[in-house]
């Protein structure tokens, strides 16, 4: 279906309208502002708003636990310190009563191998559009040619001068076009694609609603600070947002896409789900598709999404994409939706703002146990407030999060295992600065701008400088200082030179003292008791509301039982089942593509493998001579095997014989003797005396022996009919010649 909307350019009495409202508005304004000033007030400068506010999507944290009748980790965490039996000594007080104590070093980081070349993948210049015409300079906003609405909230919010990638990318966006866009982390991304829709948005046909904007991210998290962007730019429009993201109301989300709000920001799972379960709901009238974070929506789980979400799409319409990074899965979602795209390179993916500082602490083999207590020591010394610490998994940011809670530090952690409401509150505690530490997966590291953040410290190791790129872009954005820490173990050796690469001379090394970390190691030990105490109340109350929840559906479907049944079914685009096996696939491929590349293993590795191989020699050595022959033959079987296959994949080089092989033979001929002599023991068959008979009858006869005599009969019979068959009378010799493998040794 062709789309019923396009944006038109305004009329003369929609400009007139729309400068009237502005000019009522701006009267009233400085009459409070008179009013203010009469009043005695101190303060004549408005202060710019926040645009990230993370706690007016849900209920409260404690509304939440009071309905599931649970108790929140901090709660537990203050249990087990008042019931704690034994002091636990903080090795803080003694590192600064003590004078000898050994100070953290820090150190040029020295690269110890030639490092490989890192490609950073970008789109070939050829497919895109020349931009000649983009300019990456403004001065201010105004220079742009938005609106005077649009004008007030970047002022509202303390933008005064616009980015590079907002002064290229705005004006371009206004006129339609297709745009992908690359800037490096913290250069306001959002607003470059969030003013020029607002603008365009501003000169609809108000009487004909209709979704007009989708805005697809890939975390829950970064939809909800786009969303809360979006209203405060549009503050003083009347154009309206709506925030469609797992873990919230999927009623509530139905009615207001049902009201047709201007603007949808999605997570892909969610937005499917509405569009084949949701009544009314469809993107016919759909003018603008922007995907943030291009590069994550095109990982594991959200490929298939995103193509499903480009398909249903009008093919009417501008796309814009935009990422810090970008990648050949990239390359391709370019070439399939964007028309002449225009390639806006603000700055390079991997270049690093100048205020980062970079560090690197080297975890060698035999201290990969004591990680923990490094960590703990590195916070309790030189990192103390606005930390951001990226753990590998789930538990281990759990596991995290309650050992700082044990230790008397205030975090807050973010994962998957939470609630919806859970996340969002504590990126809103960390926000206002009521803790000092975040510890997060994955989750945190595309797109939160959280004003504030002086430390990153990556606890795991980051995947590839992709994923290094974005955790540390959480600090030092907008000109501000910040640093990076990365734990480095041995086995990520190859991704330390990117970093080494990247960050040049001003990477350094830094040292913690080893006086801290056997203090803090120790202390970890102390609280092991307490933390598997925590951990089995919590898995004890997840199987009591998980035994709740089934109850409670049991209760519904015995007394809504019709209700229930006569809704129609709803439909998944891909089951959690589903999903499972493709990231396992995924993850499969990716081993071997990896496998397949000169990998650097360990010593470790490599003495596990020797002594393996060494292992299964001596069980060979030990097997009964009976068995290690066995052995043999079949490994000559698969050697041949592998032969026929690779010469018949390579072009059949030789011919095709017909006919069975000797070993099926023999095994066929033997077959048939057991057969005959099992009949001959019934009475079923008279037994003639023969040869054959004679030496099946022999039972000390060995099978080499017997395989061999077998053959020998079996080419003796062939020959015999042939010489009947009068084919000449010429004598054939036997071409027959034994298997080494029945060949007594």
């Amino acid at each position: 279906m062709a789309p019923t909307f396009v944006f038109e350019p305004p009329s003369d009495e929609e400009v007139e309208e729309i400068e009237a409202e502005e000019d009522e508005q701006d009267i009233e304004e400085e009459g409070e502002e008179d009013v203010e000033a009469e009043g005695g007030s101190k303060t004549t400068r408005r202060h710019s708003q926040s645009p990230w506010d993370f706690g007016l999507y849900s209920e409260t944290v404690a509304e939440e636990h009071a309905r599931r009748s649970t108790t929140s980790v901090d709660f537990k965490i203050s249990k087990a310190i008042q019931e704690r039996s034994f002091p636990v000594e903080n090795p803080n007080d003694d590192d600064e009563s003590s004078s000898e104590s050994e100070p953290d070093r820090q150190e040029d980081y020295r690269p110890e191998d030639d490092d490989d070349e890192v490609s950073n993948a970008g789109v070939s210049k050829s497919f895109f559009a020349p931009s000649e015409g983009a300019s990456f300079h403004a001065n201010s906003f105004m220079e742009l040619n938005l609106s005077r609405p649009l004008l007030r909230a970047c002022e509202a919010l303390g933008y005064t001068k616009p980015t590079p990638i907002q002064a290229a990318c705005i004006p371009l966006a206004m006129a339609g076009r297709d745009i992908c866009g690359s800037a490096i982390t913290g250069s306001g991304k959002t607003a470059a694609f969030t003013l020029p829709t607002l603008e365009r948005l501003l000169f609809r046909p108000k009487r004909q609603l209709a979704i007009r904007v989708l805005i697809l991210t890939p975390t829950r998290e970064l939809a909800v600070q786009v969303h809360s962007m979006i209203e405060k730019l549009a503050q003083f429009t009347d154009i309206r947002c709506c925030l469609i993201v797992g873990g919230l109301s999927t009623k509530m989300q139905e009615a207001a896409l049902r009201s047709m709000p201007d603007i949808v920001v999605a997570t892909p799972g969610r937005m499917i789900d509405h569009l084949r379960n949701s009544l009314s709901v469809a993107l016919e009238d759909l003018a603008v598709l922007i995907l943030d974070e291009a590069d994550r929506l095109l990982e594991l789980g959200f490929s298939a999404e995103i193509h499903e979400l480009i398909r249903l799409c009008p093919k009417r319409r501008q796309t814009m994409l935009f990422s810090a990074t970008m990648t050949e899965e990239v390359n391709e979602l370019v070439k399939l939706s964007l028309a002449k795209p225009l390639r806006l390179s603000a700055d390079p993916s991997a270049k690093r703002p100048a205020t980062l500082t970079e560090e690197v602490v080297r975890i060698r083999r035999m201290r990969e146990v004591n990680q923990e207590a490094v960590l703990l020591a590195l916070c309790s010394k030189t990192f103390s407030s606005k930390v951001i610490i990226f753990s590998g998994t789930k538990q281990a940011a759990h596991r995290l999060k309650i050992l700082f809670g044990l230790a008397g530090f205030k975090a807050a952690e973010l994962h998957g295992n939470l609630t919806q409401v859970q996340r969002l509150d504590a990126l809103e505690l960390f926000r206002r600065q009521e803790v000092d530490y975040l510890i997060a997966t994955d989750v945190a590291a595309r797109g939160l701008d959280i004003i504030g953040v002086q430390t990153v410290i990556n606890f795991a190791c980051p995947r590839d400088l992709t994923s290094y790129v974005h955790r540390v872009g959480r600090t030092a954005r907008a000109g501000r200082e910040g640093y990076a820490v990365t734990f480095v173990t041995d086995n990520d050796r190859s991704l330390l030179k990117a970093i080494a690469k990247r960050a040049g001379s001003k990477l350094k090394s830094r040292i913690v003292a080893e006086q801290s970390i056997i203090k803090w190691s120790q202390t970890i030990e102390q609280m092991e008791d307490q933390v598997a105490a925590i951990l089995q109340e919590k898995s004890e109350e997840r199987a009591l509301r998980k035994a709740e929840m089934e109850v409670t559906k049991a209760e519904n479907l015995i007394a809504h039982r019709d209700e229930i049944f006569s809704r129609p079914k709803r439909t998944w685009f891909v089951t959690e089942k589903e999903k499972k096996l493709a990231a396992k696939a995924a993850k499969a491929s990716l081993g071997k593509e990896n496998n397949s590349k000169t990998e650097v293993i360990s010593a470790q590795q490599a003495e596990d493998l020797k002594m393996k191989e060494k292992r299964k020699r001596e069980r060979e050595k030990n097997l009964p001579r009976k068995k290690r022959r066995k052995l043999e033959a079949a490994r000559e079987m698969l050697e041949e095997e592998n032969q026929s296959g690779k010469l018949e994949g390579g072009g059949k080089q030789k011919k095709e014989k017909t006919g069975m092989s000797l070993v099926d033979l023999a095994y066929r001929r033997a077959k048939a003797v057991k057969a005959v002599k099992k009949a001959a023991d019934a009475g079923k068959i008279v037994r003639t005396a023969s040869k054959k008979s004679n030496h099946s009858s022999k039972r000390t006869q060995s099978r080499t022996e017997e395989m061999q005599e077998l053959f020998q009969s079996d080419m003796s019979e062939r020959k015999q009919k042939r010489n009947s068959s009068g084919t000449g009378g010429k004598k054939s010799k036997s071409s027959f010649k034994s298997k080494s493998r029945y060949k007594r040794r």
